[in-house]
């Protein structure tokens, strides 16, 4: 258990550079104690440890992701059908892109391949709602235990959410031209540990490139909420007392635009004010997820009545999944 509390404070929450970054701002002669002083170490300890993180995960991931180009992976969801089809596809999201809208070319790929729309729905809703990169973050901050609920809560909103589409039988609201795309490539060549190496570096520097602004916009607001806010107005809104607070957080998230990285500053500053878990992670859930942007390019994919059944499933699943939390949050927390 020791061996794990390390890993967690000091590896992956990189408490020393917390106490770097407090002893350089002391060193300066800034008061971390005041509000000022407070939100600087915050703002400065978040970027450096979430860039870290980041650059880190994402170059990882992307080695990963170099060995299921989109003709592979289709091959592979192409062997399930049922169900299992919708779970395989789920997990194939987490290792895809990593915000709502880099997803859905992808997803009109898996579709105009021929595979079942419920299938590449349940690709759609995890790939940007559940990833590694969100299982490392969210263990850094919140600790194992609520990041891996996290996961599963989110595989379960993707398959429930694409069987559901599968079974209402949907194609019809299919946009023509998503029917006629051309079908994806041929399988990629093979590639040397050199060339995937190289890819996954270059993924690593487009996506922070991509991520940095919202990262930056995300710790500034929780260093905000996190030092500035009252926090009897986040535990009055956000907090045990108010019943709708899942259900405000998840409005509050759906025209949003962000990524898990964006988000968790926000969520982290958020919990030690006091709000709910359930309200944070339905919060990060529907930015990440039902995000104004990638809605918009959704619906040059789908027609209206499609585009507003995935939006009801992925809400009403996410304030559900809220609602889990709040009532197992004590447990999680322990």
């Amino acid at each position: 258990m020791s061996v794990w509390q390390f890993i967690q404070t000091q590896v992956l929450g990189m408490q020393w550079l917390s106490d770097l970054v407090g002893a350089g701002l002391s060193a300066l002669g800034l008061d971390l104690s005041s509000r000022l002083g407070g939100s600087i170490h915050f703002f400065i300890y978040d970027v450096c440890k979430i860039t870290i993180l980041l650059f880190t995960l994402i170059f990882l991931v992307s080695y990963i992701q170099s060995y299921f180009p989109p003709e592979r992976s289709r091959k592979i969801l192409g062997r399930f059908h049922g169900l299992g089809a919708n779970c395989v596809s789920a997990l194939l999201g987490t290792v895809t892109p990593f915000c709502s809208c880099s997803s859905i070319p992808l997803f009109i790929g898996f579709t105009s391949a021929g595979l079942p729309l419920g299938v590449t729905f349940s690709f759609l809703i995890s790939s940007p709602m559940v990833d590694l990169g969100s299982l490392v973050l969210l263990t850094s901050i919140f600790g194992v235990k609520i990041a891996l609920v996290y996961v599963v809560f989110g595989l379960v909103v993707a398959v429930a959410g694409g069987a559901l589409i599968e079974r209402l039988h949907m194609e019809p609201y299919v946009e023509d031209l998503v029917k006629t795309a051309p079908a994806a490539l041929g399988e990629a060549a093979s590639l040397t540990r050199r060339d995937r190496l190289n890819y996954a570096k270059e993924q690593a520097l487009s996506t922070f490139r991509k991520v940095l602004p919202y990262l930056l916009i995300g710790v500034g607001i929780g260093a905000l909420i996190h030092n500035w806010l009252p926090q009897a107005w986040v535990e009055t809104i956000l907090g045990g007392g108010n019943p709708l607070g899942v259900v405000l957080a998840t409005l509050v998230g759906v025209p949003m635009y962000a990524d898990i990285f964006g988000t968790i500053p926000v969520a982290e500053a958020l919990l030690s004010k006091g709000a709910q878990l359930g309200a944070i992670l339905s919060f990060m859930m529907a930015v990440t997820t039902l995000s104004l942007p990638s809605l918009i390019l959704l619906r040059k994919a789908v027609k209206p009545r499609l585009l507003g059944l995935f939006i009801a499933i992925c809400t009403v699943g996410i304030i559900l999944v809220g609602y889990l939390f709040n009532l197992v949050q004590i447990l999680l927390l322990a």
